[in-house]
């Protein structure tokens, strides 16, 4: 039997070789490596290396690990990352709002965290949605435009083009 850390370095690899869509799948995953596991190893397994499950495209779900996301301040991951997972970017005042889909938002405000992204003060993320907070000196829109582009998306016409009361109507 491997020990914990072992183990770890397996499943972290296991991850990021497979749809892995279930514990049962990472036991026959673990099984295929010559390793017998129980499913409550399983489980604390994947909580201590911060797997989470991710919806994919399809509608399933499958084992990602957030540190996938990034592994320090490398923009390329970041980039790919944004790719990956944001589907639309949007600003207001100081604020850059980063869609997802569901239980994906995590991963990316993480990738902005570790990569340390100039501008960037703070991140939240809820489960399909991360606001970033632009620094002083900065504007939300300027951020959404550099997420916009690093996530393969153009870049949201100015929302001050069209006049506020042209975009307000009354509610009968």
């Amino acid at each position: 039997m491997p020990s914990k850390r072992e183990r770890h370095t397996v499943l972290r690899r296991l991850i990021r070789d497979q749809d892995l869509h279930s514990q049962a799948d990472v036991v026959h995953a673990f099984a295929d490596e010559g390793i017998t596991v129980h499913l409550a190893t399983v489980s604390r397994d994947l909580t201590d290396i911060g797997a989470v499950k991710l919806r994919t495209s399809t509608g399933g779900s499958v084992y990602r690990l957030t540190e996938d996301a990034v592994d320090g301040p490398d923009t390329a991951q970041l980039d790919d990352t944004l790719r990956r997972f944001v589907v639309a970017v949007a600003a207001s005042g100081n604020l850059a709002v980063l869609r997802t889909p569901p239980a994906c938002a995590q991963p990316v405000a993480r990738a902005i965290d570790v990569a340390r992204v100039g501008g960037v003060i703070a991140t939240v993320s809820g489960d399909d949605t991360v606001l970033v907070v632009a620094a002083e000196g900065y504007s939300g829109r300027e951020l959404a435009d550099e997420f916009a582009i690093r996530a393969g998306r153009a870049p949201e016409p100015d929302a001050g083009t069209t006049p506020r009361s042209a975009s307000l109507r009354s509610v009968p």
